[in-house]
């Protein structure tokens, strides 16, 4: 080691034949010292940890000063302090960048007593520490509780190879991490007053102490953002109004409780509401509900099958629409029976409800029939409206009931497809229909993107949640002009909405664009601006350098526009090559432009990947005849708009190194991933999450697979077609595979069983192929959990560093110790 005196903070690396030079000082922060009352410090506590725990917050953020106990402290740099020694704590404080994945140890001389922090998680060791980083920027704390000597403390960095080294830094702005991207704060539910004088958020975060777990706190504001009510264990999405907005109903640990607005008092009306949910005024003095009865748990040797619902865990759940009368808690039943009802709308000066309900029924795809029904509460009466093989939603206007379904509902009236072609009803329409369910208006024929739901305003007018190409945006029905309006967010995906109930509406939205964080806004739809309530970025992201973004469309070879988009690293070098990755779904849905999600594109681009996301032939969103394309295909067109469009990729952008491409895909996603390793050598990695290898085993096995083959496989099954489900399905060519394969599954997937992985993992494995298999226990068809998103996050990037940046390290610190 090199030694140095007078207070001064020295980092060498490994040795002089590496020809490395000592890091700079100068970038190294000092605080300090930190009072502590009586001379007692941390370690002489009980609470040692927790103490340190508590300050590292504060520690943590980029600031200049630091107030503790009305002391002002602030930071400084490590070379210009010079004092012997110190009462109190001392801090150190530095920004390192890290090109690649890195290993090394830091080493303490000098300090006795100390806790070092790497990213804000605790570092295991006394006087030396392994550092194990990933590429980008990271902060290292060091809590100093004893120095006896400050000119004799020396500290060491010593990496476990040349290309292990680190460089110091102060510069801003620093790069995405993916602690930013999981722990920031976000508002994850919302509600608005009827009048529009209060809004409801749920806000939620993350941190190392709460692990798993949320820190969530909702609060009622007023329109000026004063706070007005704390709730505790309380979702916004979980508050229903009364229509006068002064009062408001809501379930707290299975207590259903009212708040005054006007004296903020509250009222428990009943307990003991177990499987009570969606509750909803249905007029000033009464509350409509759905309440659900789990069967008992059954101790028989054996399970009885009733249909193929049974692979349901929940599929006996009955479920019913109830009545609860606010002053006294009298509970009434509006409907009974062995099938689940289903509250679509109420109407109360009408005195009837809109309920559907799912009788057993396999006659055609999708294999589910759906009854829409109303029920006049005075007398029980049923009224029945139509059955249908496609339904999504019903609610009343004042003359009839507007419905969104598939472009099949009511023997096709919303298709605008050539005979003979099978729509996708995924692709969802708006229709009306008159009371009785005999007339019947397609209103969204020329209207391209898929509608998702809809809220009915007092005019009769509907705000749409629509699926725009990649996007989820809002859009206005006028129903007098029988006209569609854009309502303009702003946003790239609108995550949630709620409405006002007045003349002129305004419309309360959360939602992100694809290369910026969330936002709530409030929106006016008389003069369709938005103002801003909240926004994440300054909470979390505001020395954040976050990938630039570029749209990169092609045509495919049928003449259609397939679209897409480019994330680009910061400080792109166009001199250089890059590896890239190109990532689809290929299913029914589009890639949504979502900032984050479970496929985070801007942190892969902060790692030094140019990542491609594209749209291939079959996603709703792009108008029916698009979307048709998904029908009985299972691969077909989708697999070559994925060739095509990452060779048109790889010639637009020189920078892009075509042997040094990655791709990847989930679900539908992961079964498009292997059926292109069998198709094609232009990737040199793949990553199937989840994915399917046998078509026929998933529709026969997963929980949703003969429902979703309904329009995916439309009409065909393995004793009809084949060739559908065995040459379509990638395990049935996996001779053909070239390319090194990682599969991911959850060993507890309901939806696309982990079978579907391990068919492939066998078959590749007795053909000798390069494949890895990681299951993750316990997890279903998402990784949902904190600990494991971090998990799985990286080992995504580490097996594309691996292949393609020939930097395998990461992955054997992961799964080769």
């Amino acid at each position: 080691m090199i030694s140095r005196t007078a207070a001064t903070l020295l980092f060498s690396t490994l040795a002089m034949q590496l020809n490395a030079a000592p890091l700079d000082e100068k970038k190294i922060q000092f605080i300090g010292p930190i009072p502590t009352y009586n001379s007692i410090k941390p370690n002489n506590t009980a609470y040692q940890s927790k103490i340190i725990e508590s300050l590292l917050p504060s520690l943590q953020k980029q600031t200049k000063a630091l107030t503790i106990f009305g002391n002002d402290l602030k930071w400084q740099r490590m070379a210009d302090v010079d004092t012997l020694t110190m009462a109190g704590i001392q801090v150190l404080k530095f920004n390192f960048a890290a090109n690649r994945f890195i290993q090394g140890k830091l080493s303490l001389n000098g300090i006795k007593k100390a806790q070092v922090f790497l990213n804000g998680e605790l570092l295991s060791g006394k006087e030396s520490y392994d550092i194990h980083a990933t590429t980008g920027d990271h902060q290292l704390i060091i809590v100093a509780e004893q120095v006896d000597n400050w000119h004799v403390v020396k500290i060491d960095y010593t990496p476990n190879s040349e290309h292990d080294s680190i460089a110091l830094h102060n510069n801003k702005p620093f790069s995405l991490s993916a602690k930013q991207l999981f722990d920031a704060p976000t508002i994850s539910a919302i509600g608005l007053s009827p009048n529009g004088r209060f809004y409801i958020t749920t806000e939620r975060h993350y941190s190392d102490n709460s692990g798993n777990t949320p820190i969530t706190e909702t609060v009622l504001k007023d329109r000026n953002n004063k706070i007005i009510y704390r709730f505790d264990g309380v979702t916004a999405d979980s508050i229903t109004w009364r229509s006068d907005s002064k009062q408001l109903a809501y379930m707290q640990e299975q207590q259903l409780k009212v708040l005054n607005l006007e004296n903020l008092t509250t009222n428990t009306i009943t307990s003991a509401l177990e499987g009570a949910s969606g509750f909803e005024y249905f007029n000033d003095d009464t509350l409509i509900f759905s309440w659900s009865k789990r069967p008992s748990d059954s101790k028989s040797l054996v399970k009885h099958y009733q249909g193929l619902e049974d692979r349901w865990s929940y599929a006996r759940t009955n479920s019913q629409i109830y009545l609860l009368d606010i002053r006294s808690g009298l509970i009434n039943g509006l409907t009974e029976g062995n099938l689940s009802h289903y509250l679509q709308d109420h109407d109360a000066q009408r005195n009837t409800i809109l309920v559907s309900r799912n009788p057993q029924d396999y006659q055609a795809p999708p294999h589910r029939l759906t009854e829409l029904i109303e029920i006049n509460i005075n007398d029980g009466k049923k009224i029945p409206i139509g059955a249908y093989r496609t339904f999504n939603q019903a609610q009343y206007t004042s003359d009839g009931l507007y419905v969104i379904a598939g472009p099949d509902f009511a023997n096709g009236l919303g298709r605008v497809l050539p005979k003979g072609t099978l729509a996708n009803n995924y692709d969802g329409q708006l229709y009306w229909l008159d009371r009785q369910g005999k007339n019947a208006k397609a209103l969204s024929k020329t209207f391209d993107p898929a509608i998702g739901n809809m809220t009915v305003l007092k005019s009769d007018d509907v705000i749409l949640y629509v699926s725009d190409k990649d996007t989820k945006q809002l859009y206005l029905f006028d129903e007098s002009k029988s006209r569609f309006k854009h309502i303009k967010t702003n946003l790239d995906v609108v995550e949630d909405f709620a409405i006002t109930h007045t003349n002129h509406a305004d419309i309360l939205v959360k939602g992100t664009l694809a290369s910026a964080p969330q936002q709530l806004k409030r929106i006016s739809l008389k003069n369709n601006n938005a103002k801003q309530l909240w926004n994440s970025k300054e909470l979390a992201y505001q020395h954040t350098s976050i990938a630039s973004l570029e749209e990169f469309n092609f045509t495919n070879r049928s003449g259609v526009e397939v679209t897409g988009r480019v994330y680009l690293p910061h400080n792109l070098d166009k001199t250089k090559k890059y590896p890239a990755l190109v990532y689809y779904y290929g299913g029914t849905s589009p890639v949504s432009r979502a900032f984050t999600g479970r496929y985070p594109f801007n942190l892969w681009a902060a790692n030094g990947y140019v990542v491609y996301v594209l749209q291939p032939t079959g996603a709703t969103g792009f108008g029916q005849a698009f979307s048709a394309k998904h029908v009985n295909a299972w691969g077909e067109y989708t697999a070559q708009d994925i060739i095509d469009g990452t060779k048109a990729f790889t010639q637009a952008y020189s920078f892009v190194d075509p042997k040094r491409m990655g791709n990847l895909g989930a679900s539908y996603g992961g079964f498009m991933t292997m059926l292109l390793a069998t198709k094609t050598d232009i990737f040199s990695a793949s990553i199937a999450h989840a994915g399917i290898s046998n078509i026929t085993s998933y529709w026969g096995q997963g929980w949703w697979g003969f429902s979703y083959s309904g329009e995916a496989s439309k009409n065909s099954f393995p004793w009809n077609n084949p060739t559908l489900y065995s040459q379509h399905s990638p395990v049935f060519h996996a001779d053909k595979v070239q390319t090194p394969l990682l599969l991911i599954h959850g060993d507890a997937d309901t939806n696309v069983p982990p079978g579907e992985s391990h068919n492939m993992y066998t078959a590749l494995k007795l053909l000798g192929k390069d494949v890895e298999l990681i299951e993750y226990k316990g997890a279903n068809h998402q990784i949902l959990a904190r600990d494991r998103r971090f998990q799985w996050w990286d080992t995504m990037l580490a097996y594309f560093d691996m292949h393609l940046k020939n930097q395998p390290q990461w992955w054997q610190h992961i799964y080769q110790k």
